[in-house]
């Protein structure tokens, strides 16, 4: 079993490729990489940051897997970075998606009702093809409300998760939306046999940078591990929530990302046994 996470690199910051390696690995799977840009931090937080576009070296990077005949039972696809990297994730699984297998999209855009540095709209535009081609869409809140074109709420106003989901939903697409805060509750919706499902934990107040990396990649690793829709969900939502709690506890700069490495050994622990729903 090989998951290709195809993703950047911040070196500091824990998101991404140090996010997901980790955590896949963790779950006993092979966790195989290509990265798509190098950064000095992650862009969250962070002035100054130096970035570099990894575009020029993935093509050598898949002609050599080409030789090697190399495939992939699930492709995790995360942070982009320029719009021409789409149309490369979309010939990656094209070429390398094992038959039967599994794409999982992270379509990471933005948060906090504004997109991240380097994406405009046309890459959301472009982002919408990328998804309509994924087994699983990982969306937060923001990313769900500019795929389906609706706004962002205001002022207090309560996301329409169900008709999000809905409208994101296809015969092949599983919608999952992430970190939908609703008073102490931090909800998931999902979609499962035509039907608009919600996985609610716990809310932490406050922004936790790189909960919505953990999230997927825990979520890839459980569906790898065999584990359901379901159960995918509820484990990976629980990690996440633990490791949000353990971070908020030790009340350091969040920018650093979730302190997820205390709670791999109870992740694991669930994953391997009985899961509670």
């Amino acid at each position: 079993m090989r998951i290709l996470a195809i993703n950047d690199i911040s070196c500091v910051g824990k998101c991404s490729l140090t996010v997901a390696l980790p955590i896949i690995s963790a779950c006993g799977i092979t966790c195989d990489v290509l990265p798509t840009a190098l950064l000095s931090t992650h862009t969250g937080g962070f002035e100054g940051y130096t970035f570099r576009d990894l575009s020029e070296d993935i093509p050598s990077i898949l002609a050599h897997w080409k030789k090697l005949g190399l495939s992939f039972d699930f492709i995790y696809s995360g942070y982009l970075g320029n719009i021409s990297q789409i149309d490369t994730v979309l010939s990656v699984k094209k070429n390398f998606l094992a038959p039967h297998g599994k794409f999982v999209v992270d379509p990471v855009m933005g948060d906090g009702g504004k997109l991240y540095a380097h994406f405009n709209f046309h890459f959301v535009e472009k982002m919408r093809s990328l998804c309509s081609e994924a087994d699983f869409i990982l969306p937060n809140v923001t990313e769900a409300c500019l795929l389906a074109g609706e706004n962002y709420p205001q002022n207090g106003e309560a996301l329409p998760a169900e008709k999000i989901v809905q409208k994101l939903s296809s015969l092949h697409t599983c919608p999952i939306v992430t970190g939908v805060e609703e008073g102490e509750e931090n909800a998931v919706y999902y979609m499962k046999e035509n039907r608009v499902l919600r996985h609610a934990e716990k809310n932490a107040a406050g922004f936790f940078h790189g909960a919505g990396d953990v999230f997927a990649a825990a979520f890839t690793g459980c569906l790898a591990r065999g584990k359901t829709l379901d159960e995918a969900i509820y484990l990976s939502a629980d990690f996440t929530t633990s490791s949000i709690f353990r971070t908020a506890a030790a009340n350091g700069d969040r920018r650093y990302g979730l302190e997820f490495e205390a709670e791999i050994f109870p992740f694991l622990e669930k994953l391997n046994g009985k899961i509670r729903k």
